[in-house]
């Protein structure tokens, strides 16, 4: 097969040999157009790449797994038909809209030129871009499989955020590995985007320090003063109970979530400029239970339903407080947002500053110092067997260069004993002073057995 590109790093060869544009079988709505929702228009456009690594399969050539692959994504498309559509500026509005047409979903095939057990985990900014992830922004649901000399093989699984958010990916993905392996379909997407603003649109106004509208040139282009680097961690389940511990030591219940959150913002202090008075942490909040009143009637929605928390804090109060008092700061903030009427607001506070896009104040780097903080429990990593076994590793970056924060996200390990991976893209100070501690370790394949 004709090698299409290479590109090396050191030792590190990738070899792509194949691109294939893979259209949804079987009926399909006529061609059509889908308005984003209001909740679509904060996502920032930002490239979501979920990557996944199995080890050395003995039951199927790469030939096989690749056929399989191509196969039953066509008819998961079918299902999920905007995934294989294309995203447009509306030339009245300016903003994107989805072309519901079956121009078809990216897939490309690579060849690695070592074994899995030799490939940099903890350096994503070595093994990803240009290598394990392929990037064309003419579509916006794209698919790399690369093949090692061990066999072992690695999906990454690049999606435009305005399709949706992790429970829409999930969604996705989870229904992929159930046609693969002739499964019934747990569930049925809902792609209506039908979260409307209210008749009378109202907001607080403290959504106008959090948000801000913004253009797509404003977005590519966020002040970074510092070259971000992308790492890879596993956190122990010991130090997650330890922190979790320290966390409830006078008497209120924190989860492990806000407990290392709050380790994370002290150790944050420590790699911020000496000018600043305060720092910031923010969180990802997913409003689907919230708008549903907890009976998760959301759950199948397709499309973007999240907020942001930001919790603000004096770098003199962050140091000398404990893990307790920071973790108390920590659910005071995610509380004011994991709610009805916050989620009614901000669809609101879109409503009246349409047209356009907009994103939270931190993230286009305007808020001072901050970490942001997305977790993913619920999100799958060993349910995504396609037929070749279950992964060894799963997890989330992105390819973006610019970003106004720091941004850290928590997975699951698939080693099912509750330790956690974290992908992280961080100022440099802050990777060393999160390294100098053990409790995030540097990925290595001896974390995942390999």
């Amino acid at each position: 097969m004709e090698v299409l590109n290479q590109d090396v790093h050191g030792k590190f060869e990738v070899n792509f040999t194949g691109e294939t544009v893979i259209k949804a079988v079987g009926p399909l709505p006529e061609p059509h157009i889908i308005s984003l929702s209001n909740l679509d228009l904060l996502s920032g456009r930002f490239p979501v790449t979920y990557f996944y690594f199995y080890s050395r399969s003995l039951l199927y050539d790469f030939i096989s797994v690749i056929e399989d692959l191509k196969s039953s994504l066509a008819k998961t498309l079918n299902l999920y038909y905007p995934f294989a559509g294309r995203i447009v500026e509306n030339s009245n509005t300016n903003e994107p809209e989805i072309v519901c047409d079956n121009t078809g979903a990216l897939f490309v095939e690579a060849h690695a030129n070592i074994p899995l057990k030799d490939l940099d985990f903890y350096n994503l900014n070595l093994s990803l871009q240009g290598k394990l992830v392929s990037i064309n922004p003419e579509f916006p649901c794209q698919v790399q499989v690369t093949n090692y000399t061990c066999s072992g093989i690695s999906i990454a699984f690049t999606f435009d955020h305005a399709l949706g958010d992790a429970s829409a990916f999930a969604r996705f993905l989870v229904s992929w590995s159930e046609i693969a392996l002739k499964s019934p379909i747990s569930s049925v997407p809902d792609h209506r985007r039908n979260l409307l603003a209210r008749c009378s649109p109202r907001y607080d106004p403290e959504l106008d320090r959090i948000f801000v509208k913004c253009t797509m040139e404003e977005i590519l282009n966020i002040p970074t003063m510092k070259t971000l680097v992308k790492r890879l961690y596993h956190v122990d389940v010991s130090s997650i109970s330890h922190l979790q511990k320290l966390a409830c030591i006078n008497g209120r219940r924190r989860t492990k979530i806000e407990a290392f959150s709050a380790y994370l913002w002290k150790v944050m202090v420590k790699a911020i400029d000496e000018k600043h008075e305060t720092c910031n942490m923010g969180w990802l909040v997913d409003g689907r239970a919230r708008m549903s009143g907890g009976q998760n009637s959301m759950s199948n929605y397709i499309g973007n339903v999240l907020s942001v928390a930001i919790g603000e804090a004096s770098v003199v109060e962050l140091k000398q407080d404990s893990i307790s008092d920071v973790a108390n700061i920590v659910h005071q903030a995610i509380s004011k947002v994991a709610n009805k009427a916050h989620f009614l607001d901000l669809i609101d506070w879109i409503e009246c500053h349409r047209p356009g896009l907009m994103l939270s104040r931190t993230v286009l780097g305007l808020g001072g110092p901050t970490l942001v903080l997305s977790s993913g429990r619920r999100f799958p990593v060993t349910e995504l067997d396609f037929g070749f076994g279950a992964p060894v590793l799963g997890t989330v970056c992105s390819t973006i260069e610019r970003l106004g924060v720091g941004y850290i996200n928590q997975r699951q390990s698939a080693n099912g004993d509750g330790s956690w991976i974290m992908s992280a893209i961080l100022w440099p100070e802050l990777a060393a002073a999160l390294e100098s501690d053990s409790i995030l370790q540097p990925m290595t394949a001896a974390h995942l057995q390999l």
